[in-house]
């Protein structure tokens, strides 16, 4: 990975912008890492392409601040490690902004809010809410290790116990969603962005239920000390300036149906 540019040096040079002061990168490559399993967010189409909120966010702030993305793919439980052994530039796939991940990353400022769902079967009439899956001990539950969904569903639904064997551990989002449309699970806890993605191409299939379960921000991830934080950081706020960011929500999570 190249060693670029010094922040002081990076900041000399502007490009306009909708507030008419960005940092001009000068072309510099941005490698960023991402799972491609997290739909709106970031995933594999139809086509086979990989696309989502977050690519279309990402080739924004490339234009605004003049640099050139490269993009590579890791699993989620290796990618916070690996963008904090400085493997890559930026690390992006709906991570939530937390204290303890802070310790070993940077984290951008938030792109996106979003409130964590019950995500179940379109049939599903044995619970209603996280009192009612708590309650019954034939209930199980898929979670990806290490994630918001999982702690939330440890903490927030179950017993507090890590290793509470009700939480089935799987290696992406999407493998999750699987699991819980062919049965294997029951529920499956995501943000509502994605959850409601979900359900407006399951026909049926899948639903939400009860109540809201809490917040989350999302934000991009760096390695500790990284000059592109503060630049990426005034590009996310010019495109919320100038209405881009809305559109994107309104293209991926109103506009766009999953699975066309």
């Amino acid at each position: 990975m190249k060693f670029l540019a010094t922040c002081a040096a990076m900041m000399l040079a502007t490009v306009a912008s909708a507030d008419g002061h960005l940092p001009d990168l000068e072309g510099r490559e941005i490698v960023v890492v991402t799972e491609n399993a997290y739909p709106p967010l970031q995933f594999i189409d139809g086509n086979g392409d990989a696309v989502g909120w977050e690519y279309d966010a990402m080739a924004e702030i490339a234009e605004r601040l003049n640099a050139t993305v490269v993009y590579e793919n890791i699993s989620w439980d290796a990618m916070i490690p690996a963008v904090s052994e400085g493997q890559y530039d930026l690390g992006m796939t709906g991570i939530t902004i937390r204290e303890d991940r802070a310790e070993v990353v940077d984290f951008s400022d938030k792109y996106m809010t979003s409130e964590m769902v019950m995500l179940v079967r379109g049939d599903e009439d044995r619970f209603v809410d996280a009192a009612g899956f708590a309650a019954d001990d034939d209930l199980l539950m898929a979670a990806q290790p290490g994630t918001t969904p999982f702690y939330v569903g440890v903490y927030d639904v179950l017993d507090g116990d890590e290793a509470n064997p009700r939480i089935k551990l799987m290696e992406t989002f999407g493998a999750t969603v699987q699991a819980l449309r062919a049965g294997d699970v029951d529920l499956v806890l995501t943000d509502g962005t994605a959850g409601n993605g979900y359900v407006e191409a399951s026909d049926g299939g899948l639903k939400i239920v009860g109540e809201k379960l809490g917040t989350e921000d999302f934000g991009f991830i760096f390695p500790k000390g990284s000059d592109l934080v503060a630049p990426i950081n005034a590009a996310i706020a010019d495109m919320s300036a100038d209405g881009t960011i809305d559109a994107l929500n309104t293209k991926w999570f109103l506009e766009y149906k999953l699975g066309e």
